[in-house]
């Protein structure tokens, strides 16, 4: 008979692992990033790391919605129990909607409900559609949250690559029938990451007319949505006909508005789809802080704020991918996203070879202290970010310069 210590380890759910959960040490990619960068600056303590790799925006939020943060947290009347979210919040996103990408016919009440982060929703969704068998469809590389939650619900996960050659955008008709049979789920992100491609009209028409044919839900992950540049025009899929028959898009001020540890957005679209998200979500939490969604709302009412971090990003993206080219890297600057995803080199000459991109940014924190993320999911690709810390314009032109200095240290071979 098992001891009182023994017999927890038998009820973990198999969703984890079962009763071998805890029990193997698997190192994950983000903790082998982790572990080397504690030992890079070990080794190095004079040396700053300059850090290329992290998914969060370098700056805290504007100081003007800070201040009506502060403002709205001093009021009695904010201290109760959100639930599904506040009116005022709903209709700032509405509007937001139509003067941002142009979506006009949002109803704030049966379309949008908020969400305390795209990760929650993402995590929430395959609760409402996903049965025992189910697939849910989604791009490789990507964000997994959609999938681990899928799979948890007892369904399977049928990834689509995304290919250079293809400009990171899934081929929809590569899928068998017996796969689109099962189907339920299409998650799409774009502008994207890790890749930092941005998606167009005609392609969004595309997934319109092919999740009508088979009869799918599409889930688009709006995160970067507003941060463009170079001409490119913020999209989202809500605005090509259709697309509110068939599915709904989540938008995040975490990337946007720089509000990562807010927790605050939404979802929109299909009112099926919402009104099934908002029961499930209304079994999971009770809402974000009422002063976060006014302060959420003050800052939808001001998109001139992603417009400057997104001017930024172009900025920097444009020097780093000059840098890389420099340094023998094929490096393309994206239109979207802060994230530029290159190929990883196989080596270094008369220095050590390459078997994975995980190898390379190993090699890059350990060598030249600059954290990387590797994506071997399809091929040997590396993503840097251009949310590095800087404390000014200055001092951005200064890492710049650093980082050139170090990765000309080493001769790459690709």
């Amino acid at each position: 008979m098992p001891t009182n210590t023994d017999y927890i380890q038998q009820l973990f759910a198999d969703r984890i692992g079962g009763p071998e959960f805890g029990l193997k040490e698997e190192i994950y990619k983000f903790e082998k990033i982790k572990r080397a960068k504690r030992r890079a600056i070990k080794a190095n303590p004079n040396i700053e790391l300059i850090d290329l790799g992290v998914g969060e925006p370098d700056e805290m939020a504007d100081m003007r919605v800070v201040g009506k943060l502060a403002e709205e947290a001093a009021k009695l009347e904010n201290r109760f129990y959100a639930d599904n979210g506040i009116p005022e919040f709903k209709k700032a996103a509405a509007v937001y909607m139509k003067e941002v990408f142009g979506v006009i016919d949002l109803d704030p009440e049966t379309e949008i409900n908020h969400i305390i982060g795209s990760k929650p929703a993402l995590a929430m969704l395959p609760t409402a559609f996903i049965n025992r068998g189910d697939i849910t469809l989604m791009p490789s590389p990507n964000y997994p949250v959609l999938g681990t939650h899928t799979k948890y619900c007892g369904g399977e996960v049928v990834h689509l690559p995304l290919l250079e050659q293809n400009g990171f955008l899934p081929k929809l008709d590569s899928l068998s029938d017996g796969v689109l049979d099962k189907a339920k789920l299409l998650y799409l992100n774009y502008p994207n990451n890790p890749t930092g491609a941005v998606a167009n009209k005609e392609f969004f028409e595309e997934v319109v007319q092919f999740a009508k044919n088979h009869q799918l839900i599409v889930i688009h992950d709006a995160a970067y949505a507003a941060l463009v540049f170079d001409g490119v025009k913020p999209l989202s899929f809500l605005s090509v006909p259709g697309a509110k028959d068939v599915g709904v898009e989540l938008h995040s001020l975490s990337k946007s508005f720089n509000m990562t540890g807010w927790r605050i957005g939404f979802i929109a679209g299909n009112p099926k789809i919402v009104h099934s998200f908002a029961t499930v979500k209304d079994n999971n939490d009770s809402g974000q802080f009422i002063a976060i969604q006014k302060a959420a709302a003050f800052a939808l009412q001001h998109p001139e704020i992603t417009e400057k971090t997104a001017e930024k990003y172009s900025r920097r993206h444009e020097q780093l991918a000059n840098i890389l080219e420099e340094c023998g890297f094929h490096a393309k600057k994206p239109k979207g996203s802060f994230f530029l995803y290159t190929k990883a080199p196989k080596g270094v000459e008369n220095g050590p070879q390459f078997q994975s991109a995980e190898e390379f940014s190993q090699y890059l924190i350990l060598e030249h202290l600059i954290s990387t993320v590797p994506w071997d999911d399809v091929g040997q690709y590396v993503r840097f970010s251009v949310t590095f810390q800087a404390k000014d314009y200055d001092d951005e032109e200064r890492v710049l310069a650093e980082i050139k200095d170090r990765l000309s240290k080493s001769k790459f071979i690709f």
